[in-house]
This record gives structure tokens, C-alpha cells and sequence, in this order.
């Protein structure tokens, strides 16, 4: 089946590299444009597109996919189906009626709908999550469904882990919708959720909250996002790795401490156990060492 693909990040590398192995090679790729990016802000590809132009298919990357010049370029190119996964801007009328459309949602629909739904599924502390493939509306992810299937959520997963299973699954899973064309169902309106974008303040972990949110909130938004708790004598440091203990006590929210062997943030229930560190400016790294360090400074 001749087709258009509309992606952009790493995720939706995934799914392309496994549609363009597939009978259903997309004749043209469409992705966001080139952003600053880093320290530098030296302008960067998205990257669906440098994986499309290695696989040598033709990129689009125009400022709005509903532009009256996106939609005759995707004309252009005749698709049979136009397949949309993780390209992180909304497609509106005509565009949507225009043409077939498949798009790739990480969730189990109709839970999370929305911008972050990996996230926001390790977050509620979900036991499973999975992949629908459904036809885009103008609603928000309300569209029927093609396809579903489901993936567990294990207790170590953080976003990473997650959303690695959930490309290669999507990838397979979107593969054999254009292979065998079955009929979309109406998604229940029963059990609706939103997955609403990740706001920068959610990066930072507020020690007044409990420690099983926290630890959840660590893994959801590692490595892409990343979260930190702020101390007194230093600006912030990073927090890649932890685990709750709901047991603990001995200091007030937001102190640090050490039960001899861990690092301990104290918080409104509980304490979080910090695993892995990372300081402002420095590399991810053990936060038993990195609080050894901070000790020496001190009494140095």
C-alpha cells in the first residue's frame, strides 16, 4: 500500500524504520521543522527526518502540516494511506477527511488521551498500558479504533524502558492494520482520561508530596525529561533513579539523609531513596558517592 508517514521523534523512528521494511513503504516522510536544540542552539533535525533521508525517502518539513502547500505535497504523492505516529502537532479539516489515516497512539484508548500518555500511565502507577491504532478526528484522540493490544507495566519500567516496547509493538501493530484492513470501533466512552502535556514545574519533585508519586514521577520522565529536587546548599541535582520507602522517618520534608548504606529525601510520606544522581553540570552517578562527595566538601 502506497503511503505517507507524519512523525517526529524517536519514537516515531522506530515505526518508520519498520514501515519502510514492510509492503508499505512511504513515498514521502512529513516532520516538524528544524529547531535550536542543546547549549549551543545550533539548529537540529528532527529525528524522523535524518532516519528518513538514511533510508533514502523524500522529507517535508513544512511549518504547518495543514498548510494549503503540506496538503498539495502530501497530494503529491498519492498515499493509499496516510500514517501518523508521535509528530507532536494537530491535524485539522481538510486535511483529515482527505485522506485514509492510521494514527499510532501509545495508550489503551480511551485512557489517555492526550500529549504524554507513557508518562501519565507510570505516573497513576497504571499495571498495563498498550497500543491502539485508530483513525484521527477532530476530537482529541476520540477517533475509532483499528487495533489494540496491550503491554504490562513492570514495577522497574521508567519512560525509557516503556516506551522502547511500545514502539516495536506499535511498529508491528500498525503494519498489520495496512496488511489486513480491519473495521474501526467506536472507542467506549466509559473510563475517558486525559494525558495532559508535561509542564516544566512537574520536572521538579516537591518533597511535601508522598514518595510512591514521587518515585513514579522519576520514572516516567527519564531519560527524556528528567526531574531534580532542589537543596539548600546547591542550585538543584538531578534525580535519574529512586525508589520510595513509606516507612521512613527522621527529618522533615525536603531534608537529606542517610540510613548508612542509601541516600534519603525526606518527604510528606515516606522518604525517597535516591539511586542515581546527577549534579548540576556533571554525569549521572551513584548517589551514595555523590553524597560522600557533598560530605568531604563540607568538611573540607
Amino acid at each position: 500500500m502506497r503511503t505517507v508517514y507524519l512523525g517526529t521523534t524517536d519514537f516515531a523512528v522506530c515505526v518508520l524504520e519498520r514501515l519502510a521494511g514492510s509492503a508499505h513503504r512511504p513515498a514521502l516522510v512529513v516532520t516538524r521543522p528544524d529547531r535550536p536544540k542543546g547549549r549551543g542552539r545550533r539548529l537540529a533535525s528532527p529525528p524522523v527526518a535524518d532516519a528518513a533521508r538514511g533510508l533514502g525517502i523524500d522529507v517535508a518539513q513544512p511549518e504547518s502540516v495543514n498548510s494549503e502547500e503540506a496538503r498539495g505535497r502530501i497530494a503529491a504523492a498519492d498515499p493509499e494511506a496516510v500514517c501518523v505516529c508521535a509528530f507532536g502537532a494537530l491535524i485539522r479539516e481538510p486535511l483529515l477527511s482527505k485522506h485514509h489515516m492510521l494514527n499510532v497512539h501509545p495508550s489503551l484508548l480511551p485512557r489517555w488521551r492526550g500529549a504524554a500518555p507513557i508518562e501519565r500511565a507510570i505516573e497513576a502507577g497504571d499495571p498495563k498500558t498498550g497500543v491502539s491504532i485508530m483513525r484521527p478526528t477532530a476530537e482529541l484522540d476520540e477517533g475509532p479504533v483499528f487495533l489494540q493490544r496491550r503491554e504490562r507495566i513492570a514495577a522497574e519500567d521508567d519512560y525509557g524502558s516503556l516506551a522502547g516496547r511500545l514502539a516495536v509493538l506499535s511498529a508491528e501493530m500498525l503494519v498489520e492494520v495496512l496488511d489486513t484492513g480491519p473495521q474501526p470501533q467506536p472507542q467506549p466512552s466509559e473510563g475517558a482520561t486525559y494525558a495532559d502535556k508535561v509542564e516544566r514545574e512537574e520536572r521538579r519533585l516537591d518533597p511535601r508530596l508522598p514518595a510512591e508519586l514521587l518515585a513514579r514521577r522519576v520514572r516516567a520522565l527519564n531519560p527524556h525529561i528528567g526531574t531534580f529536587v532542589e537543596l539548600p546548599v546547591e542550585d538543584r541535582l538531578g534525580v535519574r533513579r529512586a525508589r520510595a520507602v513509606t516507612e521512613a522517618h527522621g527529618g522533615p520534608p525536603g531534608g537529606i539523609g542517610s540510613d548508612g548504606e542509601h541516600v534519603l529525601l525526606f518527604t510528606g510520606e515516606g522518604a525517597l531513596v535516591l539511586l542515581e544522581v546527577q549534579p548540576a553540570g556533571g554525569r549521572p552517578m551513584d548517589a551514595a558517592a555523590w553524597l560522600r562527595g557533598r560530605r568531604d566538601r563540607a568538611h573540607g
